[in-house]
């Protein structure tokens, strides 16, 4: 398949806008740029042309900009289907993820928000090849952080939140304390 290799240029740059969106829009792969619209369009088109599943596989390691790579791509789709009442589908599929990085995220010996959990993220057309929905499924990668931490490396976000209300009256049961007593139990 197709291979994009994208740098993460920690700053926001013109090349994500409609504009650019409706240039890669009906072009072949290979007439333009390398650029992720290139590989959103490839597949959009062969979806649209073979009538099959498409898949994009987004990786790379930590801060390299996976996330913001996926939601371009759903941006691509929504405004290239002209899907009216689903041109903003990247913010509903990333709407939980601010719930979904509490739990899936934890601070390593390399960056203080790591995530550290996988996401599959499935958009679904109808037959005019316009978005109909999407579901976005999470799956922790390290569930052994859970009850052990390496030295300088933190547990998931959601423990020290939970920690850190430990004293409202709803999360009494829990018989939660400071994270520092809490994280003993767990070593």
């Amino acid at each position: 398949g197709i291979i994009l290799v994208a740098i993460n240029p920690y700053k926001q740059l013109p090349i994500y806008g409609d504009a650019i969106i409706h240039a890669y829009s009906g072009q072949n792969m290979g007439d333009m740029d390398p650029h992720i619209f290139a590989v959103a369009e490839e597949a959009y088109k062969q979806m649209a042309r073979n009538n099959k599943n498409q898949s994009i596989i987004v990786s790379g390691e930590s801060g390299a900009g996976k996330t913001v790579s996926a939601r371009y791509t759903m941006r691509y789709f929504a405004t290239v289907s002209k899907s009216s009442s689903n041109a903003h589908v990247e913010d509903k599929v990333l709407a939980s993820n601010p719930i979904t990085e509490a739990v899936g995220n934890a601070k390593t010996t390399r960056n203080d928000n790591s995530s550290r959990f996988g996401k599959y993220t499935e958009i679904s057309f109808d037959q005019s090849y316009q978005i109909i929905g999407a579901n976005m499924r999470t799956y922790l990668l390290e569930k052994s952080r859970v009850v052990f931490q390496s030295e300088n490396e933190r547990n998931y976000h959601i423990f020290y939140q939970l920690c850190a209300s430990a004293m409202q009256p709803e999360y009494e049961h829990l018989k939660l304390g400071r994270s520092q007593e809490n994280n003993l139990l767990f070593t």
